[in-house]
């Protein structure tokens, strides 16, 4: 199921805001790289964003991937899931909201959650520091995995945000 086309221009407007207010520029690549983020439902990490990007420009490098992925995410146009030093996937739903990601296939998704955004900072958190957002990522078996399982088809494990290598990193 796509993104509804009203929500991906609204987006694109918030980052068009963002990067003239930074006194950043709106780049042909900038602008393919966040249309192709606020475009997807699945939370994509760089290389699927290289991927899509590339059928669009293909001059586009990975590394120019990644260093406007991190340009993004430092100017707040879009959000990360996951830690940095694993595979990050990209949002740029900027909504306070949780995910929901499939320890089988990887598959995330956005749900929204007036309980768990009810929750409160607990004081043990407090006292290492100011807490400036709080966000719930579910982790389970996606109702696809879970079927084929039922179906006794061969499970496959997703490896918890692992790392994968870029072809750059491959090459040394």
């Amino acid at each position: 199921m796509p993104i509804n086309k009203t929500e991906v221009d609204r987006r694109l407007i918030l980052f068009k805001a963002t990067l003239k207010e930074s006194g950043s520029k709106l780049t042909h690549q900038r602008l393919e790289i966040f249309r192709a983020i606020a475009s997807s439902l699945e939370h994509p990490d760089a290389e699927a964003i290289f991927r899509t990007v590339q059928r669009r420009l293909p001059t586009v490098s990975l590394d120019t991937v990644y260093r406007t992925l991190w340009k993004l995410r430092d100017l707040g146009s879009i959000a990360t899931l996951g830690p940095r030093h694993e595979s990050v996937r990209f949002d740029a739903n900027l909504e306070h909201h949780h995910h929901f990601v499939c320890v089988r296939c990887g598959l995330a998704r956005d749900f929204m959650s007036a309980q768990l955004s009810a929750l409160r900072v607990p004081a043990a958190v407090r006292r290492l520091g100011s807490a400036v957002a709080v966000r719930a990522d579910v982790y389970g078996v996606c109702d696809r995995c879970a079927r084929r399982e039922a179906a006794g088809q061969k499970r496959k494990q997703f490896p918890s945000y692992k790392r994968r290598k870029t072809s750059q990193e491959k090459r040394i």
